[in-house]
């Protein structure tokens, strides 16, 4: 128990102690460079702006409606990453027919395809749940594929010996081993999910993370936009951990998760 709550602090720490340096860099440039404030203000302004924001309660209601798009989507895209990782795995000639289309479709800019996703699901919930969707969708599928195929033969061979059937071989051995691998996947997709979801409210929200920064874009608000930058990032550190600490919780037996002395 000390250990971990030792391993907590110590990222805790991290995140503070890169936060404070940034923080200390900004200070001494806005003060020596002389740039107007709404420009660059100085990191004082926008902390009092980001400490206004959220005690006052203005930014909650954004927070919620975007974590409600982004978990909904990212449960939906790790869940077709990881059926359709397993089913394209297994099955070659799906593979070989499936893969080019999926990698010409992850390649194409995200960004772009939101009009897209306007015109053709409309400017409410589903285009900004399609786009997350899309985004988690293949970092997962990907990883999930590479953690199965990498499952040792020798394994696969003492299941046949033991007659195991097809179940039984994914819940003993595939989805074990392979797990490390998609939690890889998971926390990729959940930092991209975090992305979608702002760039989805910057083209058709009316409430949101995203749209608070647009709004304050738009308004010429600066401290706004900035103090705006950095909930978005506190959410997005918060959401990683998230994972992470689910990771180090199902994990706990893979040499991964070991806490050194």
């Amino acid at each position: 128990m000390e250990k971990k709550i030792k391993s907590l602090c110590k990222g805790f720490s991290e995140y503070v102690i890169s936060i404070g340096v940034f923080l200390i860099i900004w200070g001494i440039y806005v003060k020596v460079s002389g740039v107007a404030e709404y420009i660059m203000p100085s990191p004082v302004k926008v902390l009092q702006k980001l400490f206004e924001i959220v005690v006052k309660g203005q930014i909650w209601e954004h927070f919620f409606a975007t974590s409600i798009i982004i978990f909904v989507g990212y449960f939906i895209g790790v869940f077709l990453g990881i059926f359709f990782g397993y089913i394209i795995e297994k099955c070659t000639i799906l593979k070989e027919m499936l893969m080019p289309y999926l990698i010409f479709f992850q390649t194409a800019p995200k960004i772009a395809l939101v009009p897209l996703f306007v015109i053709w699901f409309g400017l409410g919930l589903t285009s900004k749940l399609v786009l997350i969707v899309s985004m988690v969708f293949f970092p997962v599928m990907v990883a999930t594929m590479v953690g199965i195929s990498s499952v040792p033969k020798d394994m696969r061979n003492l299941m046949k010996i033991l007659n195991a059937n097809k179940l039984q071989i994914l819940f003993k051995i595939e989805l074990p081993h392979s797990m490390p691998m998609i939690f890889s996947g998971l926390k990729i997709g959940m930092v991209q999910a975090i992305i979608g979801a702002i760039v989805a409210e910057w083209i058709s929200g009316k409430v949101g993370l995203g749209y608070v920064l647009i709004f304050a874009s738009s308004t010429f608000d600066t401290t706004l936009l900035i103090a705006g930058i950095f909930f978005t990032i506190i959410v997005g550190i918060f959401y990683y951990e998230v994972v992470n600490i689910l990771e180090k919780k199902i994990l706990y037996w893979h040499e991964s998760q070991r806490i050194e002395k």
